[in-house]
């Protein structure tokens, strides 16, 4: 059948958002409340486990205060609607970089008329901070969003991209999900699609990794100068993510 459509994760695969946009967001959401706490990179590495910026939150308070009784839904909303405007001037300020590579293939997957989507965890509120830091281009390839209030159940929850399929009226091997987390190869795969993974330079190498699940995990989809590193699947023959290449791990998946 080969490939007919790309869904996108955001947060980590579209553009490195957690750390220098999301995690920075929280720490002033926190100084704006007047609390202590400000999450260096190993405790948001630590929470990044949770999906969902309410649920992180609601965790991290629980934790830390040490009581029985639920954190009040009041707490968390004021919490998050900080930090959700927070975000949203990191991100419209176009400090926050699209990954390697993700502008070119964005741009090669619009010019062949492959439709292309958004499936995140986030806000519709972040996600469309982010595209207006960038340029038109990259905003109008993407041809609908499925955000976490569209959802009931939140990646690792296969519902996100169940939907994105209903809408696109294909099957799931004609469709290639992207991803960088294990909630979302655990949500692609939920709803039988393909995965490719983009882990980031310095992906934790154990003995036996949790991408060897995926049709493939590269650390970045090539940039000029910087070929990508296959560490998992078919080898890139040109040294960077092809629309070629990704119709081979479909074929395969």
């Amino acid at each position: 059948m080969g490939l007919k459509a790309l869904l996108w994760d955001v947060d980590g695969t579209l553009a490195e958002t957690e750390f220098h946009g999301h995690r920075r967001a929280f720490n002033e959401a926190f100084a704006e409340a007047g609390l202590p706490w400000r999450w260096d990179g190993a405790t948001y590495g630590r929470l990044l486990r949770i999906s969902g910026g309410r649920e992180r939150i609601r965790h991290f308070l629980s934790e830390q205060e040490g009581t029985a009784t639920p954190v009040a839904a009041e707490r968390v909303d004021a919490l998050m609607a900080a930090k959700q405007m927070a975000y949203a001037r990191l991100a419209r300020s176009g400090v926050l970089p699209l990954r390697p590579g993700v502008r070119r293939l964005v741009a090669e997957a619009a010019a062949e008329g492959l439709p292309q989507a958004l499936v995140t965890t986030s806000s519709r509120s972040a996600v469309a901070a982010l595209p207006e830091g960038q340029d038109a281009e990259l905003a109008e390839a993407f041809s609908f969003w499925i955000c976490g209030e569209d959802v009931s159940a939140k990646k690792p929850s296969p519902e996100g991209y169940q939907t994105a399929l209903d809408r696109l009226q294909l099957s799931a091997c004609e469709v290639l999900a992207l991803e960088d987390s294990p909630q979302g190869l655990i949500a692609a795969k939920g709803a039988s699609l393909p995965c490719l993974l983009t882990l980031g330079e310095q992906p934790d190498r154990q003995a036996t990794p949790w991408w060897v699940g995926a049709a493939a995990a590269v650390n970045h989809l090539g940039a000029q100068q910087t070929p990508t590193e296959v560490l998992h699947g078919p080898p890139c023959q040109e040294g960077r993510v092809t629309l070629s290449w990704l119709g081979t791990l479909v074929e395969e998946g």
